[in-house]
């Protein structure tokens, strides 16, 4: 069973001999690509030979890259996810509208409601008024409770003067573990045969992985907690590290626990049965 996260941040070569990783440096290292399920590329300074991507495709061994700034910028994803990948996105296209909408308005509830326990697990008395606005969550989410639940959200946990999107320490984690968590998400949609570009509620032209910003927004909550606790720290390797282990965190769906990464795989998997069959009781909620 791959389980493993291997973080690549100094200078090597990367390749493939006889169903091992193989690390060239100062030293050399191997591991059996059995254990791994996610590589990420944490450095410019990396070369990788084609024949150990090629590998990497057909075990479905998630590849991340990163920039110069150590922030993941690409990820490596097959053509074709499944054997029938061609009926899946006739499906995926078909998709109804109205069940769309429902499944969307069961997501942004189950955020919202993952974000009031964040806040009553750091005591923060706005709890409350994020499970008002989980309750008020109305059909396509038309009054945006996601809208006002963030502005509650945010600044409650970061304080007043904290805006999303902006270029300090704690958006930089942020968006680093949401990344990952996307990243995760991708591998599971395209292995179910569809494509990350057709989403339920996103449709931006530009945007690659739709679905995958549908689907990741109950579990951006196991970001945002690991963010608060080390707010006070730089965005260093140690706090990268931190980040990326947070597909380890326990989460509870269908009444079981699960570490992160099967939760996704579950998850992911409820979400496209319900889409596929018009029915929208499927979708389970998912629980930090």
């Amino acid at each position: 069973m791959s389980w493993r996260t291997v973080v690549i941040t100094n200078r090597c070569k990367l390749s493939y001999k006889n169903n091992y990783l193989i690390m060239r440096n100062e030293e050399n290292n191997m591991i059996h690509l059995s254990e791994v399920g996610i590589i990420i590329i944490d450095s410019t300074l990396v070369s990788i030979t084609s024949y150990l991507m090629v590998e990497l495709v057909k075990r479905k061994i998630k590849l991340i890259f990163c920039d110069e700034k150590r922030n993941p910028i690409s990820e490596l994803l097959p053509l074709y996810g499944s054997h029938n990948t061609s009926k899946r996105l006739s499906q995926q296209i078909q998709w109804d509208d109205t069940n769309k909408a429902i499944i969307w308005s069961k997501i942004i509830k189950n955020k919202i409601k993952n974000q009031a326990f964040v806040l009553k697990k750091f005591h923060k008395k706005e709890a409350e008024i994020l499970l008002e606005y989980a309750n008020q969550v109305e059909y396509n989410d038309i009054s945006n409770r996601e809208g006002h639940a963030a502005r509650v959200y945010f600044s409650s946990l970061f304080g007043k003067d904290f805006i999303r999107h902006s270029g300090d320490d704690i958006n930089a984690a942020l968006n680093y573990g949401y990344a990952i968590l996307v990243s995760s998400i991708n591998k599971e949609i395209v292995s179910n045969g569809c494509v990350t570009q057709l989403g339920i509620k996103h449709k931006n032209e530009f945007n690659y992985f739709n679905l995958s910003y549908d689907l990741v927004e109950p579990f951006r909550v196991f970001v945002d907690d690991l963010v608060v606790q080390n707010m006070d720290d730089h965005f260093e390797n140690e706090f990268k590290y931190e980040l990326i282990n947070v597909l380890n965190s326990k989460v509870k769906i269908k009444g079981k626990s699960y570490f992160l990464t099967n939760a996704i795989k579950i998850y992911v998997k409820n979400i496209l049965n319900a889409l596929d069959d018009k029915n929208p009781t499927l979708v389970q909620e998912i629980y930090i």
